[in-house]
Formats: structure tokens, sequence, C-alpha cells
């Protein structure tokens, strides 16, 4: 068994719904110096404010429409964890929605947050820290520092309504793989059933493993404690080339190998320069004065010699004989490329 390649079942899989939920909330950042909505292009900031206002028994005449500088509508978000009970508190993000130059020493004002379901799980208040500042002088000059539209309200948020869980429901549970693989997966049962005893994991397909579990939650936890901590001999990825185009970054897998190639690669460079030269006509020549192009043409040709890849040839001398010939991750991906059309590379090549 490989050492290297031996990983932990949390690591690996988790159980099938266990899992975050996302948390969403409208609200009002107050306190800010002078950086928040400018009200006149953000409306709904203003109308937030005349319905939050009504509700604290202050009417705002419907004709007036106060220009609030150090207010800013947000978009208040979180990540509910799995078994979160009402009473606990979570971190929240709070982003602006409208043109607030800055969201520094704000105070985000009580805040609903919701799930998918449209019921409030979490209610949200607090003050703002926020990474980014802004500097703005007054003939427009304006200097930014990381985002200041956005900040964060530690343990900001109080957890109001539990979500249901099926983890203690029935005498089955399924652990699915956070990428699928048959090896793995079958490695991973095999694992269990040694532990735990012959039937208690079934493999289901690519991803999952049905698992016979203790009804009993007590029971069940401290299966799942020890079922977690199970090192699984993880099965050897395909064979791939991640090519992120926007970037030019180039992954090649471990597996990558070639078939028996030749490669030569080689770039023609053409550099054209012009100047312009005077005419100047001897005294009493009768001439004139005239500007002349002076054209210049150099033709470079790298002089790369050609290189062979072997029969099954790894990773490391797939780099090694790429480097010797200077190839940058462009044309890296030109000789990858061509390799693929060739038949020649043994892995899929992903462009992202």
């Amino acid at each position: 068994m490989d050492d290297a390649r031996l990983t932990r079942v949390k690591d690996l899989a988790s159980i099938s719904g266990v899992r975050d939920n996302q948390l969403l909330g409208y609200g009002l950042v107050v306190g800010l110096d002078g950086t928040g909505d400018q009200t006149t292009q953000t409306p709904f900031t203003i109308q937030t404010m005349k319905n939050m206002l009504g509700q604290l028994g202050i009417t705002v005449p419907a004709d007036v429409n106060p220009q609030l500088k150090n207010v800013a509508a947000v978009m208040v978000t979180a990540e509910l964890q799995p078994f979160a009970k009402p009473g606990q508190r979570i971190d929240v993000t709070v982003s602006s929605m409208g043109n607030a130059k800055s969201l520094r020493g704000g105070t985000l004002l009580m805040t609903p947050l919701k799930g998918a379901d449209g019921e409030i799980y979490a209610i949200a208040q607090g003050n703002l820290v926020v990474g980014g500042f802004g500097v703005e002088g007054a003939d427009g000059s304006r200097v930014t520092v990381n985002v200041p539209s956005v900040g964060r309200i530690p343990r900001g948020a109080t957890v109001e309504r539990e979500v249901p869980s099926a983890f203690a429901q029935g005498g089955l549970m399924v652990m699915s793989l956070h990428r699928p693989d048959f090896t793995t997966v079958s490695r991973l049962a095999e694992a269990v059933n040694r532990t735990f005893g012959n039937d208690v994991a079934q493999p289901m397909d690519a991803s999952s493993v049905q698992i016979h579990a203790p009804i009993d939650p007590g029971r069940r936890v401290d299966f799942v404690a020890t079922l977690e901590n199970l090192e699984v001999e993880t099965g050897e990825p395909a064979a791939r080339v991640v090519i992120n185009s926007r970037t030019g970054t180039v992954v090649i897998g471990s597996g990558v190998q070639v078939y028996p190639a030749a490669v030569s690669h080689g770039s023609l460079t053409v550099t054209i320069s012009e100047d312009a030269l005077v005419s100047q006509p001897q005294a009493l020549a009768g001439g004139q004065t005239a500007v002349v192009p002076d054209t210049d043409i150099d033709v470079t040709e790298e002089n790369n010699r050609m290189f062979l890849f072997a029969p099954g040839t790894s990773l490391d001398e797939i780099v090694r004989a790429v480097n010797n010939v200077g190839a940058a991750p462009g044309d890296l991906v030109s000789i990858l490329e061509a390799l693929r059309e060739a038949g020649a590379l043994r892995a899929e090549l992903v462009v992202i």
C-alpha cells in the first residue's frame, strides 16, 4: 500500500444530506463617513430607509427624499453549517449593491437572513470589518486599496431556526465521494467492511457507498467518528493535462505519458523598423529638402533542436525536454495540442 496515497475518509467523502445551506438577506449599513449611496441614483435606498423608519413609528412625507450620504443598501450572505442550533453565531459577508464608495466604519442594521425556501434562519447585525479603503481628492483623483465596498462581521448573525437533517433517520447512510472514482469507492467499501464487519458497506456507483449504521443517535455519532478517520488508498487519477486559456497556466498530471514521437519547436521572428531620413540638397543644386523613409527588416529564426519522446515517457521527462528548448507556456500548449493530434499524447487535454 502506498502511504503517499492514504487519505482519511473525512477528506474523501461526506455524508449525503449533511451540508451547508446558503442564506441571503437585504439590509442597510449606517454610520458611514459620507461614503454611502448617492440616493438620486439608488432610489431603493431611500425606499428602504422610509420603510424602516415607518416601522419605528417615524413617518417621512412621501414627497420628501432625504439626501443620505451615510447609508448604503447591502446584500448580506452567510453559510449555515449543518447541525447549527438556535442561539449559535455564524459569520456574515456584507456587500454593497448600490454605488457606495466604502463600507468602512459602518454598522449593519438588523437583517433577516432567509434560505432557499423563504424561511428566516438567522438574524444579522453588527459592526463591519472592512479590509480595504479608498481616498479621493477634490480634483477627482482617487486611490483605492483592496475592495472597500465589501466587509465581514465575524459571528455577526444569530441562528434562529434549525435546518432539519436526515442524519439520524433510518438505518442506512450514504457516503458520497467529492470526486467520483470507481477504484476509490471499492477501496472505501473494503475498508469499512474490514473495520466494522462484512456487508456493512456496499458500493452503489462511482461516487457513493451505502452503509448500514446504528439507529441510536449516540451510537451513530461514535460510528461516524470511527468511520471518518479510516484511511483509504485512493485510486490513481485519470491522466489529464489542464490548460487555463486565460492565464496560460498548464498543469500536467502525474499519469500523463506519450507514445513515441519526435518534436521540433521553433519560431520565426520578423522585426520591421522604419526611420525617417532627411535628404538635404547641396547649395545651388536647385533641389528641395525631402524626408526619405529608411526601412530595416530583420528576420530571426530560433535554432531549436528536435527532441525525441521514447515510449512511456514520464511527466518529469516531458517537462525536462520542453524546458531544454526554452518553450514558454503558450508554446507548451501548442506542443501538447500537436501531440494529441498526432495520437501520441496518452492523456485527456482539458481547456478551462
